[in-house]
Parts: C-alpha cells; structure tokens; sequence
C-alpha cells in the first residue's frame, strides 16, 4: 500500500451449476489463496455462488435460500483475511429477484449492489429472471441478523489508503451506452469492479479488452474484471474465464482464456488520482452513498511491468510508427513557422552529434513538405577547441548527403580575441572557457541567419532541458527549437529510424557512427584525438533523467517513489547507490536551471512531457526544491 500501490486479483472458479456448497468452498479457497499471494482486493464473476446458467433454476426457492446461506458463510470466512471480495449471487427482495454484487470484508457484508442493465436478447434472457436494480436503494436482513445496504450507487473507501475508493457494474452494465462506472468515477470512485459472465464467440475477446481498456482510460481508473470460465453450463454457449486489469488504458493483467485463471496486478491510486487533478475537466460530484473498510497497512511488491524507456515503445512496429509521427510533428512546426515568417533560409549549427543531426533530418523533412530546395538550408559547422576528427567527418557527410549548402566557420581565432578581451586564460578550462564557444557559436548562426534572411533552429532537446544542460544565450538559443519536446532516449530512436528508411548507404553510415559517438558538446581539448568530454560522465546516463523526469513530471510521483520505481525497472544494470547519486543530481539541477526554461523559444510540443514556459511547465524560475532535496537525502 505504500507510495499508492494496492495488489488486485480477478478470480475465476470452477463452478458446478446449482452447487452452492461446492462453489462457495471454491470461493473461500480463492480468497485464501488471492490473500495469501498479497491481494487486497479481489473479484469474482456473476453469479458465482451459483452459476450463472442456471436458467429456470432460479425461480426456485431453495436455489436463493441456498445462495444466501453461502454468502453468509463466505462473510465469516473472510474475518481472517486482510481483504475486500465482491462476490456474485441472486437475491430476493420483495418478492424480486436481482443480480447482486455482494461486498465483503472482515467477517460482514458491507453492501449489495445489483446489476442495473439486463440483456434480454440474442442468447441473454436475464430478464426472464431478475428485475433491474436502477431505482432500487434500501436495507435488507440477512439470516444471520445482519442489516445490508442495498444501491447501485456506492463507493468503498479505504481508512488506510483513502485513494482507493471503490465501485461496482455488473457486466452488462459496461457495454451499455451509460454504464454505471461513469457516474460512480464522476463521484470518485477509483477502481471499478465488474463481476462478469460473458461468453465467448469469435471475435468478442478482443472488443471486450478493447471495451475494458479504454473505459478505464475515460474514466481514469484501475478496473478490474471477473468473468464466468470452465464449470458454467455448455449447453448453448461457452464462458472463458476472460479476466482483464487495466488502468488507465493499459492492460496490466489478462489471463489466458479457457482456463480459468486468476490473475494480479498493482494498481496506483495515488497516479490515477493526480491524472484527474491534472485533467480539469474531470469534476467530480459527490451522489454516492460510501461505506468503509480497513486492510493491513503492508508494502506491496509490485509485480507489473516498470518500464525503463517510458518515451520509448518496445514494439519495434509501434516505436517505428511512433518515430515517424514525432519526426512529422516536428517538421510539420518548422514549416508553419517558415511559411509566417516568409524565411528563405534555415540555419543550423551542425556539429556530428545527435541532437543537431535530429534538427537538419527535420528541417530537410520540412523543407520537403515546402517543396523548398535544400540548398536554402544553410548547414554550419563551427570548429572549435574540442572539435574530434570523427564529429567533423560526420557533420560534413550529413551536410553533403541532404544536399543543403555547407558553410564552415572556424571559432579558434574569434573565442581567442573575445578571451583577450576579457582577460580570460585560454589554458584555464573553466565555465566561461565552455561558455564562451556556445555563446560564438550562436552569434556566428544569428548572423547568418540575419544575412540569408532566414532562422536559426534550435537543437537542444527535452531531456538537456530538464537538466539544464545548455549555456544560456548560447546553445539554449534560438529562433525555432524543433527538439525542445524529444528527450534525449527518443533522439537516439528517430535518428536510428531515419537511418534504416532513409535509402542511402553514405547517409545510413553516418548517421549509425552519429549513433554510436559519446554523447559531448566538445568545448573541452580531446585527448589522443579523442573525445575527452563525455556528457553522460558528468551529468549521469540520460536513460535514468529521462525515467526520472517522466515519473516526476507526467506521473507528478514524489522523489522517493521514483527512486523505488527506478530501482525496479533498472535493476542488474545500475546499483542503488548509483541510481540515488544521479537522483539527487537530477532534482538540484531541475529546480536549479528553471530559469534557463522560463525563456524558451518556440517549439514544437511531440509528447505528453514538454517544459515550454507558456504550456506544460509554468513554474517560478525561483521555486525552492527544498522539500524534495529533504526527501531524496533520506533515501
């Protein structure tokens, strides 16, 4: 339960159809088992005390009486387990019979929540037996005494973790144009709960993952679905056991169908809760009747899948559609913003590394949509006292195999004047020593951009952003920055996309050596002709900023929840003392360098984490990082 985290499971039995005593023996082992494997909230199908085909057979008295009684006994079994269960069964009230949810924890049943929408067509015929619950709210007496509240609208909210907040639909209710879960998400309700019995024909699998998957991105919710499996009746149809978690759009647990499988995954309530305060058009109403429940306050481990590369996709056909949509994106900007400025030219500072190889594959791409000659791109290369062999070579090959014009300035003699001028040592290599090439380099490509009636376009990406890794007025500026929004792990993935499509072996070369060159801005001399300044040695691997920032921008997470996350997703690669040392040099510097982000240029925004000054991140260049500081240092 800490930092958010509650364990789920979506139970299946094999139930004998009409054998309430067997089913509710299955039941109790299930909850045993779900509990003992760490879950704190489990579900099981429709009907489940007595199967949901049991047809005709639920016109009779002693089939209800029989239901009753096992529910009962499930009650009491549950007083020794440290969860909530929704469990399925019919139940008469008033001479009606309903399709009830049952809600149970700690020895009582909490709740009854019947199903609201009953099919009646195709092979349905529910309402042949139960009567809808939409209007029904009231209190029943079970045999035992106790007093159940009975309403479709209820929520159940943890004392321990009071995030989690639960409601329940009942199957049908989900595929209807209104289900339920929308209002009880529109009251707070977290998690959706729905116990199912769906059955199973060509095709159905795949809407009904669709169907779950995306109710729970609409709503922004874990939901966790339960459907009948291999025990109900044959005689028409089939039932798989098709169990689903989701949570906001994604899939974390499904079982595999026809095997009745139970299934577990992690929900985090804490993120779903700060998606709907990011999204302020999700205005909770608060109409719901609300009932509480203790668990046991424990640490979850955490069996879904953390994702090391959060910007990027695994599926190589998914990262490759997601590479050419990024790359349209950009150049899709460059060329709104060349057509208003009536720009001849572009200019770019080329300098054989990464981020300025990203900018001239896009404006080459934009001048293409143009239809404009790349000739009017006006590629420079600047070298200075870092400059290698290997990033010139490649900066030359790139010019010449897009076909823009070459322009090469020298910066030596400029930077050893302006040194002179200020009386600045060139043999010491210090901040003003790296700062003052940035700063020549970007006065050299605002002249030229002055000169040829064109635009300097920015190359910095999102993750040197982030960390403020730029020299302010130097590289940090520029008239357009078409890679302000890309971090730094998908540069490396739309350079390598646009190497394996691009249909030139020169081309393809080059940018595969770009690929494979340390990451540096070569302000410092090299050594033996090789690059001495290696980003990644002085500001940590961009793999874990680009983790960490998206964890604490997109998912709003505190530090301590990061560092648990980071320490699961790269685990075997990094150890915790390394991860805790580039943590902790990743927030001093974010809040540090805001004021570098709060004077950006223009750019294009291509995902959902971008540091723009007049969109995502409108945060005080002097905020205090004090708080997160404290944190990290407890770690």
């Amino acid at each position: 339960m800490k930092d958010g985290y509650i364990k789920v499971a979506a139970a299946t039995p094999k139930v004998k159809v009409a054998d309430t005593v067997y089913n509710g023996q299955l039941i109790k082992a299930l909850m045993k088992e779900c509990t003992d494997n760490g879950a704190k909230v489990v579900v099981f199908p429709e009907l489940c005390i007595t199967g949901y085909t049991c047809q005709d057979l639920f016109w009779q008295d002693k089939l209800i009486a029989a239901a009753e009684d096992e529910l009962i006994g499930i009650a009491d079994y549950s007083r020794s387990l440290d969860g909530i269960f929704f469990i399925g069964l019919p139940y008469e009230i008033n001479g009606m019979l309903y399709n009830m949810a049952a809600v149970v924890s700690r020895g009582e049943v909490l709740a009854m929540v019947p199903k609201t929408f009953l099919p009646n067509y195709n092979e349905f015929y529910e309402a042949r037996h139960f009567a809808s619950g939409e209007n029904l709210s009231t209190y029943v007496t079970l045999k035992n005494g106790q007093q159940v509240s009975v309403d479709t609208d209820f929520i159940f909210s943890c004392k321990q973790l009071p995030k989690l907040k639960i409601a329940v639909e009942l199957c049908e209710d989900l595929w209807t144009p209104n289900p339920p879960s929308i209002r009880h998400a529109m009251s707070g309700a977290t998690v959706i709960v729905n116990l199912s019995a769906s059955d199973e024909v060509t095709g159905k699998a795949i809407y009904r993952r669709e169907l779950v998957s995306g109710q729970s991105a609409r709503l922004i919710c874990g939901y966790i679905y339960a459907s009948a499996g291999d025990g109900e009746s044959t005689q028409d149809v089939v039932y798989s056991g098709h169990n689903l978690i989701c949570e906001n759009g994604n899939v974390l647990a499904e079982s595999k169908r026809f095997t009745n499988e139970t299934i577990y995954s992690e929900f985090d309530v804490e993120r779903i809760e700060t998606e709907r305060r990011r999204m302020t058009t999700f205005v909770v109403e608060d109409d719901h009747r609300w009932a509480e429940f203790d668990l046991e306050v424990k640490d979850t481990t955490l069996s879904r899948y953390v994702n090391p590369a959060p910007f990027v996709p695994a599926d190589k056909t998914d990262r490759d559609r997601r590479c050419d949509e990024v790359l349209m994106i950009q150049a899709m900007g460059l060329k709104k913003r060349l057509e208003h400025t009536n720009c001849k030219t572009a200019v770019i500072g080329i300098s054989g590394g990464l981020d300025s190889t990203l900018a001239l594959l896009v404006t080459v791409r934009a001048f293409d949509l143009l239809g404009k000659d790349h000739k009017d791109i006006a590629a420079v290369t600047m070298p200075g006292f870092g400059t290698t062999d290997r990033t010139y070579d490649n900066a030359v090959n790139l010019i010449k195999c897009l076909g823009a014009t070459f322009i090469e300035v020298d910066i030596k003699d400029a930077v050893n004047i302006h040194f002179r001028d200020i009386g600045q040592d060139p043999s010491v290599h210090d901040v003003t020593y790296e700062n003052g090439q940035a700063r020549e380099r970007t006065q050299i490509l605002m002249d030229i951009a002055n000169k040829e009636n064109g635009m300097v376009i920015g190359t910095g990406d999102l993750s040197e952003l982030a960390l403020g890794w730029a020299t302010y007025n130097g590289d940090h500026m520029s008239m357009y920055a078409v890679n302000a929004s890309v971090p730094k792990t998908l540069v490396r993935h739309l350079v390598k996309y646009y190497a394996d499509t691009c249909g030139s072996d020169l081309l393809e070369s080059t940018l595969l050596d770009v690929l494979d060159t340390p990451v540096s801005p070569e302000l410092l001399p090299p050594e033996n002709g090789k690059i001495s300044q290696k980003t990644e040695d002085l500001v940590g691997p961009y793999e874990l900023h680009d983790f960490f920032l998206y964890n604490m921008l997109r998912c709003g997470y505190a530090p301590a929840k990061v560092y648990r996350l980071a320490r699961i997703a790269f685990e075997g690669k990094y150890d915790d003392g390394f991860i805790l040392k580039w943590l902790k040099n990743f927030y001093r510097r974010f809040f540090a360098q805001q004021f570098k982000r709060s004077c950006l240029p223009d750019g294009p925004k291509v995902g959902t984490v971008a540091v723009s000054p007049r969109g995502d991140l409108r945060m005080p260049s002097d905020a205090c990082g004090r708080i997160w500081m404290d944190e990290v240092d407890k770690l």
